[in-house]
């Protein structure tokens, strides 16, 4: 069997986890995969329907020279329909290939609009490093775009014509999604990728939410990928409580400096979610409010020991924003522009680190939060 073929189950299991929204894969083995097709409950007065759809596909050990096998369990002539022109009209194409095809079909019997994950498996797949290696031509890499500016273009003129209940995204941000996503699937194929497909799956997830929050239509914050990469980001505080010191500092800094935002920068590792990010104040120079020298942030839950998988990245952001506050952050307009940097942070956390290792942490009192 196949390093592609294994790469290729692996990826299909990074997008489609056991939390997604539309279809899940359960489990999956060399030479079997099985997958649940979600279906929203139905309106009262209509003919019941299974909430999911189990699917069964084997594969063949001769996979990808031979196609692999679709079934289901249940008596639906619709679905056994479906299944069976899978295997008539596609029967070399790949597992990728084959779930774009059976997600999109279903999505239409049961009219649901087509989750924005399946555009990932579009793209070219996994190449086996075993055996025959598959050369890409410019002729075939130009087709490929073409494919993808039709999609693109596609999903733009049904955007214009009724916006997305499903995502609740704007068109720029689910450009940007689409793009994040090809760029992150290109890399993979070429090995060329710095994370993981887990943690790009999730961070992916994050993105999407952080693009559907209040906080962030608001202005709260807003985020920035840096040199486009989903592992490394900006994050600007714009809003904090108006009632603080903090405020007022901040209202001050932007008379003098044309700044009244507070700048964070987020390094994710390939281990997220089950590692926390690397978060420290880049400007302005802050004081008190447990930003350490350098602009590393003593907070519990950025540690391995407080840290939870079950974190979002806003829940982070604003607490955050929230210890600033009750810590008392001050703007430190003495402070030289040079005083925050990378190096200095990442020394000062890891110092931190072991003193709390040792100490423990102290619980403030309940008036605290």
């Amino acid at each position: 069997m196949s390093l592609g073929h294994k790469a290729e189950l692996e990826f299909l299991a990074s997008i489609f986890h056991k939390d997604h929204e539309r279809l899940r894969i359960v489990s999956w083995h060399l030479d079997e995969l099985q997958c649940q097709f979600l279906l929203p409950p139905e309106p009262a007065g209509t003919p019941s329907s299974p909430p999911q759809l189990t699917l069964h596909c084997t594969i063949p050990e001769s996979y990808p020279s031979s196609s692999a096998i679709w079934f289901v369990d249940s008596d639906y002539p619709d679905l056994t329909s479906i299944l069976e022109s899978l295997q008539d009209s596609k029967p070399q194409s790949s597992l990728c290939q084959q779930l774009r095809w059976l997600i999109c079909e279903l999505c239409s019997l049961y009219n649901l609009p087509e989750h924005l994950d399946v555009e990932m498996l579009d793209q070219l797949l996994p190449i086996s490093q075993e055996a025959t290696i598959i050369e890409v031509t410019s002729e075939e890499e130009d087709a490929a775009e073409e494919d993808l500016d039709y999609y693109e273009l596609k999903e733009e003129e049904r955007s214009s014509e009724k916006k997305s209940d499903d995502d609740g995204l704007e068109e720029e941000h689910l450009a940007m999604l689409r793009n994040i996503k090809t760029n992150l699937w290109k890399a993979h194929l070429s090995g060329t990728t710095s994370g993981s497909l887990l943690a790009s799956n999730r961070l992916m997830k994050e993105l999407r939410e952080i693009y559907r929050s209040q906080c962030y239509k608001s202005g709260t914050y807003s985020v920035e990928l840096i040199n486009n990469s989903l592992y490394d980001w900006h994050v600007k505080l714009k809003k904090v409580d108006p009632d603080s010191p903090l405020y007022r500092d901040l209202q001050l800094l932007k008379e003098k400096e044309g700044i009244d935002f507070i700048l964070l920068n987020f390094s994710f590792k390939d281990k997220f979610p089950f590692a926390p990010p690397f978060v420290r104040v880049e400007l302005p120079v802050l004081s008190g409010g447990h930003v350490l020298f350098g602009g590393a942030l003593c907070m519990e839950l950025l540690t391995e020991m407080g840290w939870s998988s079950a974190y979002s990245v806003e829940s982070i952001i604003m607490q955050i924003s929230a210890t600033l506050v009750k810590g008392k952050a001050r703007v430190y307009f003495e402070g030289g522009k040079n005083q925050y940097c990378l190096t200095r942070a990442q020394q000062v956390y890891q110092r931190m680190m072991r003193e709390h290792e040792e100490i423990g942490w102290l619980t403030p009192p309940e008036e605290d939060g």
